[in-house]
């Protein structure tokens, strides 16, 4: 199997924020900030690559009848295990993220390569396509996340130490963008801008 091609379907071809659609729920709700955004992304890919793992090793062993359930066994593991260590040693995420840290176990994005991908390959393409979904999808919410706080507040990556106001003097922040309707607002621009940039590129081809 071609690992690049692997690698590049993640990133770009079946992005699964902005190809596949998947996962719309933290990506709405959580991107109010870079920090945010990154953060729920970056969780989700140490889960996708954990579980991928996992479920790959023991895809000739999970009877096909129950493999869904064993499927959210497996990824609820691995949750726990993030959100515990985010709890532990990364308290402004945690309380940031909340609720939406546990529902990255019925996160669609961790379900479908597990059942589209994991349950039928081998380990190292299995990990290989966690992370390029994890990264792409981790990409995504970072910059649908930096559009929203820097339209809607005017800095990037608050409560970091990369903490900066870099709009110019006098900005006038429009507050609109770290509402719900901002977030549909920049998802649907970007979902423009990304089909276009795709169109150009296969045009090319």
């Amino acid at each position: 199997m071609n690992l690049g091609k692997v690698f590049k379907n993640g990133l770009v071809d079946d992005n699964p924020t902005f190809v596949q659609v998947l996962g719309m729920c933290p990506t709405l709700a959580v991107t109010t900030s870079a920090f945010n955004g990154v953060g729920m992304g970056l969780a989700t890919t140490v889960v996708l690559i954990f579980s991928n793992l996992v479920i790959s090793l023991l895809r000739n062993i999970i009877p096909s009848k129950v493999r869904i359930p064993s499927f959210i066994v497996i990824i609820a593991t691995f949750v726990t295990m993030v959100d515990l260590f985010l709890q532990g040693y990364v308290p402004a995420l945690y309380d940031a993220l909340g609720l939406f840290i546990p529902l990255i176990v019925v996160n669609c994005v961790v379900l479908a390569r597990a059942e589209a991908f994991a349950a039928k390959n081998k380990v190292i393409p299995s990990i290989v396509d966690g992370f390029s979904m994890g990264l792409g999808f981790t990409i995504a919410l970072g910059i649908i996340g930096f559009v929203r706080e820097l339209l809607g507040a005017g800095t990037v990556f608050a409560g970091t130490s990369l903490e900066a106001f870099v709009m110019p003097a006098g900005y006038q922040p429009i507050s609109i963008m770290i509402l719900a309707p901002g977030a549909f607002i920049v998802l649907g621009l970007l979902f423009a801008i990304f089909n276009y940039i795709k169109d150009r590129e296969s045009r090319k081809a």
